[in-house]
């Protein structure tokens, strides 16, 4: 299942054949709530699954979205279609252009990314807290509020922490899901290329991560 950003459509491919087709998404930006392409997303980008749902970080709506697989019924999980950082249920809650999600048990977690935030929503009620971020740019090792982000974009996680690729720090971040609590796992904070251990290796805006169980590649 592909997010194709700029035809503001969710894809699906056939890994055995290639086919393409659409699972949801009219081609034209908008923020309706239908099934298949009667539904509208604005730049869509993350998506997960947990194997029945998709989750979508509908960007340029600041929201998330969910879709039935098996049917292509888009709902708004979250997210008011307003910018803003607002700690509510559902479509009381704000975001501000998110882009990355993933998902740990019952819970996804969004790369917030105009927020500078790593936001929490429970899938089962919809509710959204901040996880980690205070919400001004930085670079601030720290606990939940009290730790800084710069425009992270994407995550993914090993079922204990979070890794988030911290785009303008230039930076791969770590989060203990837990505890909220951030420290850098890789990347000086300068632009470059430099392959080192740890804060000696050097990144240009990071964007997308994957993990494999042992190794994350950026």
């Amino acid at each position: 299942y592909v997010s194709d950003t700029s035809n503001h459509k969710i894809r699906k491919i056939v890994i055995s054949t290639g086919a393409v087709t659409t699972l949801a998404g009219s081609g034209t930006a908008g923020s309706t709530n239908a099934t298949g392409t009667s539904a509208r997303f604005n730049y869509p980008r993350g998506l997960v699954t947990d194997g029945t749902n998709l989750y979508v970080a509908d960007t340029s709506n600041h929201k998330i979205r969910k879709i039935v697989i098996s049917t292509g019924a888009v709902t708004t999980l979250a997210g008011s279609g307003s910018q803003g950082s607002t700690d509510a249920s559902g479509t009381a809650a704000r975001f501000y252009l998110p882009h990355g999600i993933t998902m740990e048990g019952t819970n996804l977690y969004v790369a917030d990314t105009n927020n500078h935030k790593i936001r929490k929503i429970v899938i089962s009620t919809g509710a959204v807290t901040t996880l980690a971020g205070s919400g001004s740019s930085g670079s601030t090792d720290a606990t939940g509020t009290a730790a800084r982000f710069y425009y992270p974009r994407e995550m993914t996680t090993d079922g204990t922490n979070l890794y988030v690729t911290d785009g303008s720090n230039n930076k791969i971040r770590k989060i203990v899901i837990s505890t909220g609590v951030v420290t850098t796992l890789a990347g000086s904070g300068s632009s470059g290329s430099t392959d080192g251990k740890g804060t000696s290796a050097t990144l240009n805006y990071p964007m997308d991560i994957s993990i494999d169980g042992t190794n994350l590649y950026v």
